[in-house]
């Protein structure tokens, strides 16, 4: 149905503009000055248009309409990319807010003095996939650190995962003789039933050596079902990488979050500015970006790869 419904509105935008270019053209056939006005405006309506349309084509991937499993792990610069990490999970977290879509903390590992070491959440909604292939990468942080005694600026790293919220897809087949499924105790939020029966799960996929872990769920059973959609979401990534090189950039390159990897840098010091290095695109608002508004990126980034279709 969800399909149906996206094609049904394809069927009408792509009717709508067909009718504005049909008003264009009696407007050009018409000698009247006085129409003058009112054809410059239906010429714009329709380029709006024709870019909306243009702005769809970067949705045409197999699994964009679906929701996605989002994964930040810190990287190089020690306690400063865990907190950095941290952040980039927060501003995940808020963007989906502001959009409406509904996100869960599946599992979380803290770091030793702030942050987290890594987090993998959970964002259901509509094309959120679809927006979201557009943050996978390493992200950059420069600043002040809160953590050096002597308050020197330091450069820190975490790297963005994206797969694809799948349930069931023919595609990809996990027998049950692969995995080995573990139980323990969880450390997350849940009441006190949670810590003291092992509710947690972590699988382990023994051919790819995968591991992924869910612990916020209040019993066993939902947990297991979180972590093997996370497996799920994974061993597809993988399938599609490996299906052909031209859908290579579905995945994106598995690269090491550190120098010279980065797709955006977040400037805190000695001037405010985030800036993405794959579409130049970048905006001094550093605190609206934290806070979860990256539309402005995610669109660049997308619009560029409707430019490369064309």
């Amino acid at each position: 149905m969800s399909r149906l419904s996206y094609i049904n509105n394809k069927i009408n935008d792509l009717q709508t503009a067909e009718k504005s270019l049909l008003d264009v053209a009696e407007l050009l056939c018409t000698d009247d000055a006085d129409l003058y006005d009112e054809l410059v405006k239906e010429l714009n309506h329709v380029e709006e248009q024709i870019a909306a349309l243009e702005f769809q084509q970067s949705f045409s991937g197999k699994y964009d309409e679906s929701g996605a499993i989002l994964a930040v792990h810190a990287g190089a610069g020690g306690v400063d990319s865990q907190d950095f990490a941290s952040m980039l999970a927060n501003m995940y977290l808020k963007w989906a807010e502001l959009r409406g879509f509904s996100a869960q903390i599946l599992d979380c590992s803290d770091g030793e003095e702030a942050g987290i070491k890594s987090l993998t959440m959970e964002i259901e909604g509509s094309y959120v996939y679809g927006h979201l292939k557009a943050e996978r990468g390493t992200h950059r942080l420069v600043r002040l650190s809160p953590f050096d005694a002597d308050h020197a600026r330091h450069t820190s790293f975490a790297k963005v995962e994206i797969t694809p919220l799948i349930d069931n897809d023919t595609e990809v087949t996990i027998n049950p003789a692969d995995v080995k499924i573990e139980t323990f105790r969880s450390s997350g939020p849940g009441g006190q039933n949670v810590q003291k029966v092992s509710t947690a799960v972590r699988i382990i996929h023994i051919p790819t050596g995968i591991a992924v872990t869910s612990q916020t769920e209040r019993s066993q059973l939902q947990n297991k079902e979180s972590a093997f959609r996370i497996l799920h979401g994974k061993l597809l990534a993988i399938a599609l990488q490996q299906e052909a090189a031209e859908k290579a950039r579905l995945k994106g390159q598995n690269v090491a979050a550190a120098w010279g990897n980065q797709i955006r840098s977040y400037v805190l010091h000695p001037y405010h500015m985030v800036k993405d290095h794959r579409t130049e695109y970048e905006t001094s608002d550093t605190s609206g970006v934290l806070n979860g508004q990256i539309d402005g990126f995610i669109n660049a980034y997308l619009r560029s790869l409707s430019n490369d279709a064309y």
